[in-house]
């Protein structure tokens, strides 16, 4: 890859974590190019440079959010075969993963993306319904090596396993940070877990 090709990778990302950084604190209707500009130590006219939009920044937020959900399932495959122990980890992935990209929360629920552009929620769908096409996988894995209950409906536990997450994490966001959004995750995993165990 050519120098100048890699540096505007580099900015690329440098600017859509910036953007990460100023939605997590004011949300996404508040973003600017300005204030992102200020932060990256540009002025504003070279973010135009790289994205020709505050839209394409978001989008690019989106791709780079769905990448690390990716990074995370596959490190979860390498970890152990064993299904309920992949579903575990991944749980803890993702917790882990929201409070560390505050901005994720912010954008998946943003009446912004919803509204202003239908083709940014198809976005934001496409990629939680491949996540939990992946979480669906790997309860029919599960339920095959009969670690899973094989009666259970793979689409519906994969969509009660993302239900764990959503409200614990608003909890915590509403909260400040004050509800353990961890430790709800670690007791619904062992309630989740109990329901789904083949016996």
């Amino acid at each position: 890859m050519a120098l100048e090709k890699l540096d505007t990778v580099v900015r690329k990302e440098q600017i859509v974590e910036a953007a990460l950084g100023l939605i997590a604190a004011h949300g996404v209707r508040r973003l600017s190019m300005a204030a992102l500009a200020r932060r990256v130590g540009l002025v504003p006219s070279a973010l135009y440079r790289h994205f020709g939009s505050k839209r394409e920044i978001l989008q690019a937020a989106v791709q780079m959010i769905g990448q690390k959900a990716g990074e995370n399932l596959r490190a979860v495959r390498s970890l152990t075969p064993n299904s309920l122990e992949r579903l575990q980890y991944l749980l803890t992935g993702i917790i882990r993963m929201i409070r560390e990209l505050q901005a994720m929360p912010r954008i998946m629920f943003s009446e912004g993306m919803a509204t202003d552009h239908p083709e940014d929620k198809q976005q934001v769908y496409e990629m939680l319904k491949g996540v939990l096409k992946q979480v669906e996988d790997i309860i029919r894995e599960g339920q095959e090596r009969s670690e899973i209950r094989a009666d259970l409906d793979a689409k519906s536990l994969a969509v009660m396993f993302w239900g764990m997450i959503p409200p614990a994490v608003i909890l915590w966001h509403m909260s400040d940070g004050q509800f353990d959004v961890t430790r709800h995750a670690e007791k619904s995993w062992d309630l989740f877990r109990d329901g789904i165990r083949a016996m």
